[in-house]
């Protein structure tokens, strides 16, 4: 399977964001990752669903919608009408995650769950069919710039054997210190798509030239 860059603007300048965004699209990233941040359920508050709205009228790319938020299930229908393509949600504050899924996913656009680094992988089993994609968060939420956890390269392995035998066509995303470095051992354990903030738009050449050494590392 393809891989896919999901390029994540919290590292992005927001004085420029148009021309950040502009950009990355040009050098080739696939998606646009956009963190959401509430300050409960993780450290930090970022972006709601007007800068949403402002990237909707900036590119054309997806528009992949991370919600690390509590109440998740009262918000996705305000991102997915903001312009979201994919919203992802975090297991660990939902008691009804299998619910909110399943709004994601008549909402009509890509459904993906989330975990945290100390959450088991087996404890989402019960919703894997539901979903398009897995994130494995590869740090703790909350900020950019974070060092990357290197056990997350088992647990992508362990995710994708459980996906195999539950939902064969869901994919793996990785979030959080995904470099040059590291992100081929996670391809081969059966990530397929990246989101990289520091790596591309903190990269000392330059975003479009950080974009180039992932994809050369992966290739």
């Amino acid at each position: 399977m393809s891989v896919l860059l999901s390029s994540s603007i919290l590292s992005a300048d927001f004085s420029r964001l148009g021309e950040e965004i502009t950009t990355v699209e040009k050098a080739g990233v696939d998606w646009i990752h956009i963190d959401v941040i509430d300050g409960h359920f993780a450290p930090n508050i970022t972006m709601g669903p007007f800068v949403v709205e402002t990237c909707k009228r900036i590119t054309r790319l997806p528009l992949d919608v991370h919600l690390m938020i509590d109440n998740a299930d009262k918000f996705v229908e305000m991102f997915a009408r903001a312009g979201a393509s994919c919203i992802s949600i975090h297991i660990e504050p939902d008691a009804n995650i299998h619910r909110t899924l399943q709004v994601v996913k008549n909402l009509g656009v890509m459904t993906g769950v989330v975990l945290n680094p100390g959450t088991p992988v087996h404890s989402a089993e019960s919703v894997l069919h539901l979903v398009d994609f897995v994130l494995l968060m590869s740090v703790n939420p909350g900020y950019s710039g974070q060092i990357f956890l290197p056990e997350t390269v088992e647990r992508v392995a362990r995710m994708r054997r459980l996906l195999d035998e539950i939902n064969p066509k869901a994919q793996i995303q990785v979030d959080g210190g995904v470099t040059a470095e590291n992100i081929k051992s996670l391809h081969q354990a059966g990530a397929t798509i990246f989101v990289a903030a520091t790596s591309i738009f903190k990269y000392p050449q330059g975003a479009a030239e950080g974009i180039k050494a992932l994809r050369r590392a992966v290739e």
